[in-house]
């Protein structure tokens, strides 16, 4: 197990960082010549002599600050916030459209912080219906994983590109990867505005391929320039998820040296922890070592205490946040208000069995499947097992890409089908990985109703879907119901039914905290000169419908969604408009 230096030790680090201020800035490569970016689509434009495009009236104006609701007007030109003032007071002017929000709520656009739709911004579809029916209108991107940039030197001869994936692979594998990525999405069009981190596991695999081991030098400098390029290509910092190859490789010397890399640029380092159950506190105080070691704020990506034997921790965790902040080190947190979490059911294999991408040969080769089986039985390598966190009966199988397994498996639980096997989980689920080749999404019932409750009280936590956005009427296979329902769960089962949060606060968690953390300044507020980012709702109907059994179900109470000012929901059904535009970190170089 990896050997964690005590907390004290690492608060007075990360202040030793914070007095001595961040690595002095590398020289900046020269930079190549790119075309400007696309404007974004903008609404109709009104007649000559009209004040506004849009006014929003006599609506409850939530302002994403946390200040208290007022009755107000919001005006919108151009595609961002001309005015915001008490209600009445645009009564006289003239606008292409007005719309009524009496007994209605206008706020600030929701900002996802932790989104998986890469695949449906880039190839699939990208109105994200999911999302933006429950009033997401940005997406930040990068768990662990980013789909650039891409290492050329990993790539075949050209024209030996086998898929759709290996051709995108190759644009995005210049000097300019992670750039002409963002500007893919939006070329193609999106109906949510897109950004995202660096994923520390495509920065470790450009230089390591998937092997286990510490970097080198030479591979450390290849990281660095990455994630400087990155950086200047609008990344907003470095997000790792340490429970997965290859990024559960990687040390925690490792993991601050590159974090020091993007200090210069104002970058996040933002983490699925090492450990989310019986290492939970120790991995925080990881988190907070690699943050001191690169002079750089730390977010924790949906913070849990994962395991019943560990739910007592939730309240350790929140002291250590809340003693480090007092002591002066940035670190926050955000999370998805569910007692499951969802990934793969690889995840209950032990990482060196993924190793040099080796997975599916391992576990069809007897004497490898027998070490993995025994890793599994002793754990004593630091991993989490989440399918013995959740214990086989909590673990709910869905993600199936073969119509026969998808007809007899989806939607039942791990337990169930190893005893029509006739075998214990782990050779169910090793069985099933292989029959299936690829991870099989899965969900695991880990966590406390009542820390979910605790946690989004807390002045730090934010909001987050950690899941993508899908079409309802084209998608069959069961996911996560966080995919439609993450924020308007927090709307009406917590703050209107159980009343855990304040609604002014709840939004703020939603849009500002967001905004200001990842330091995008003109989203997040309903203010004058920022994007017209808005989303209408009533309060007394919001919720969320998707269940677990039966998730493809929009939520109710989103009437209406804005994004850059153009109706992308309206009357709670999608426009087709896709006027998303990219959103950057502070580093950006054109």
């Amino acid at each position: 197990m990896r050997r964690i230096r005590p907390f004290a030790t690492l608060l007075v680090a990360a202040l030793l960082s914070a007095c001595a201020g961040p690595p002095p800035a590398p020289a900046a490569p020269p930079m190549p010549v790119l075309e400007p970016e696309p404007e974004a689509p903008v609404p109709v434009q009104p007649e000559p002599g009209l004040d506004y495009d849009l006014i929003i009236e006599n609506g409850r104006v939530v302002d994403g600050t946390g200040s208290a609701w007022f009755y107000g007007d919001v005006a919108v030109r151009d595609g961002r916030i001309a005015r915001v003032v008490p209600a009445g007071l645009l009564r006289g002017a003239t606008a292409f459209e007005r719309v009524d929000a009496f007994r209605h709520v206008v706020s600030p656009g929701f900002i996802d912080i932790q989104s998986q739709s890469r695949y449906a911004l880039l190839s699939g579809d990208s109105r994200v219906i999911s999302k933006v029916t429950q009033g997401v209108t940005t997406e930040i991107m990068g768990e662990g994983t980013t789909t650039a940039p891409v290492n050329p030197a990993n790539l075949g001869p050209p024209g030996d590109d086998r898929s759709e994936a290996d051709r995108q692979a190759r644009l995005f594998s210049g000097e300019r990867g992670f750039d002409q990525w963002l500007r893919a999405m939006q070329a193609r069009g999106t109906s949510v505005n897109q950004g995202s981190f660096l994923g520390g596991g495509t920065l470790r695999a450009y230089a390591l391929g998937s092997r286990m081991g510490d970097a080198g030098p030479v591979e450390l400098d290849t990281m660095k320039a990455v994630v400087r390029r990155a950086m200047q290509d609008g990344a907003f910092g470095i997000a790792t998820a340490l429970i997965y190859v290859p990024g559960n490789f990687a040390s925690t010397v490792e993991l601050g040296e590159v974090a020091a890399a993007m200090a210069p640029y104002g970058g996040v380092y933002i983490t699925h922890l090492r450990s989310e159950a019986d290492n939970l506190l120790e991995a925080i105080d990881e988190a907070i070592e690699i943050g001191a070691r690169g002079g750089v704020p730390v977010e924790i990506f949906h913070l849990k205490a994962a395991g019943q034997a560990n739910w007592s921790k939730t309240r350790q965790a929140i002291e250590m946040i809340d003693s480090a902040r007092a002591a002066g080190v940035d670190v926050q947190a955000n999370m998805y208000p569910y007692t499951a979490g969802s990934t793969g059911l690889t995840s209950c294999f032990p990482p060196s069995a993924s190793a040099n991408g080796r997975l599916f040969r391992n576990l069809a080769d007897a004497e490898a499947r027998a070490r993995i089986r025994a890793e599994i039985e002793n754990q004593t390598e630091q991993w989490e097992n989440l399918c013995a966190l959740s214990t086989p009966e909590g673990v709910l199988l869905l993600g199936f890409d073969k119509e026969e397994n998808r007809q007899r498996y989806s939607g039942r639980y791990l337990d169930d089908v190893a005893r029509e096997f006739g075998k214990d989980w782990i050779e169910t689920a090793m069985d099933l990985v292989l029959d299936e080749r690829q991870r099989i999404g899965t969900v695991f019932f880990m966590m406390s109703e009542d820390n979910v409750r605790l946690q989004i009280q807390q002045p730090w936590m934010k909001f987050g879907t950690d899941a993508g956005g899908v079409n309802p009427r084209t998608t069959t296979a069961l996911i996560h119901p966080r995919s439609y329902g993450t924020y308007t769960r927090v709307l009406g089962r917590y703050v209107r039914e159980q009343r855990v949060v304040p609604l002014e606060d709840a939004i703020r968690k939603m849009t500002s905290a967001v905004a200001t953390r990842l330091s995008i300044p003109d989203r997040g507020i309903l203010r004058e000169g920022f994007h017209a980012d808005i989303v209408i709702f009533d309060p007394e109907t919001v919720i969320d419908r998707a269940t677990y059994e039966d998730p493809h179900q929009v939520s109710d109470g989103i009437r209406d969604v804005f994004v850059n000012g153009v109706g992308v929901v309206r009357g709670r059904e999608h426009t087709g408009a896709k006027p998303g535009m990219i959103v950057r970190g502070p580093g950006y170089r054109r």
